[in-house]
């Protein structure tokens, strides 16, 4: 009885900590959450075009990473390991999609998307191997460009224009964004001496706030993960980089026009930021996709920037209710639509996979 019931702990406690974490932070975040959704009755207002313009936008931003996974799978596989079958773009869609949907509903956020990403891939032929390298890669990848993005907020804020001027130059600063990021990542994927000074210098000051990282570990930590992603994407470093800027400044710019729908003026400099620490605050593991604080956070930093209070909340609910919201049903969608394909199509594998009975050859 005991070890059953030790069992039983090991198997429902980190769940059951999760859960109470989750309910917990919604408890938290739900005054904010209640005040954003109050402000949907004021979507009427926003000219209709805006919304298939914000459409079109995240669905640009979700291409991207369609097309990031397609080069990573593309890789070669171990000695030993079976080659890796050339997934369409639907079933890589429909992988991403159906993860993404799980991220934003189940506790554990991205790990429990992240498994189910993995499990359809590997159910349409991928090896495993293969994936679990490609759902690595495109991690490091995608963070690392999060994570560069502060640093290139800096010389934006700096070159911006003037406040009060049009919001809609963001368009053409996530461009020039995207163009950045690809030559910064290409140069870090071939040249390993650029990455040893950045890590060294990432390394000297995080030390001040931890002592037993250094310069050199924090170094030799940053080059394992760039060849990590520099060999899952071999031959392909250029395409893979664009896509993952693509993914970030796609979904830049649908904050952009979220909030020039309610011809709202701030310098697209500081709308960039105020992007930057939302995007942060979805990797707080807290509420699933950042549920709550990514909406309260990014309000508060609209109305930071200058933008008015009930602008702000309105902009961020538009935001949100496309890059948050919408996908969770299409995912949904995606994931029943497979279901019902592996259903369909299981009779017949089956069937294919049986040996010939012994009297056919006749």
């Amino acid at each position: 009885m005991r070890v059953a019931g030790g069992a039983l702990v090991r198997r429902w406690g980190g769940r059951a900590v999760g859960l109470a974490i989750t309910g917990a932070g919604l408890y938290i975040v739900a005054p904010s959450l209640l005040s954003l959704f109050g402000t949907w009755p004021r979507l009427a207002d926003i000219e209709p075009w805006w919304f298939p313009a914000l459409v079109v936008l995240e669905t640009c931003s979700f291409a991207a990473l369609w097309w990031l996974a397609r080069l990573a799978l593309a890789q070669r596989a171990g000695d030993g390991e079976p080659s890796p079958v050339q997934s369409g773009w639907g079933t890589i869609a429909t992988a991403q999609l159906a993860g993404n949907a799980a991220s934003k509903v189940v506790p554990g956020g991205p790990a429990a998307g992240g498994v189910l990403q993995a499990r359809l891939l590997i159910q349409a032929g991928q090896p495993a191997a293969v994936v679990a390298s490609a759902l690595t890669a495109i991690g490091l990848i995608t963070t690392g460009v999060l994570l560069l993005l502060p640093i290139l907020t800096v010389p934006a804020l700096l070159v911006g224009p003037p406040p009060a001027k049009q919001l809609e130059l963001g368009l053409l600063v996530s461009l020039v964004l995207a163009i950045v990021i690809v030559g910064l990542g290409v140069t870090a994927l071939t040249w390993t001496r650029f990455v040893v000074l950045i890590g060294r210098a990432a390394g000297r000051v995080i030390h001040l706030v931890k002592r037993s990282v250094t310069a050199d570990s924090c170094s030799a930590t940053l080059i394992a993960q760039r060849d990590r992603v520099a060999a899952a994407f071999e031959g392909h470093w250029w395409k893979a980089v664009f896509a993952a800027a693509a993914n970030r400044m796609f979904d830049y710019a649908a904050l952009v026009v979220a909030l020039a729908a309610l011809n709202a003026h701030a310098r697209p400099s500081e709308v960039l930021l105020a992007y930057v620490v939302a995007q942060a605050l979805t990797l707080i593991p807290i509420t699933p996709g950042g549920l709550g604080f990514v909406d309260a956070g990014l309000t508060a930093l609209l109305v930071v920037i200058g933008i008015s209070a009930d602008t702000a909340l309105i902009g961020t609910l538009l935001y949100r209710l496309i890059s948050f919201w919408l996908p969770i049903p299409v995912g949904l969608l995606a994931w029943t639509g497979w279901r019902i394909h592996l259903h369909i199509t299981r009779p017949s594998r089956k069937k294919a996979a049986e040996p010939p009975a012994a009297g056919d050859d006749e």
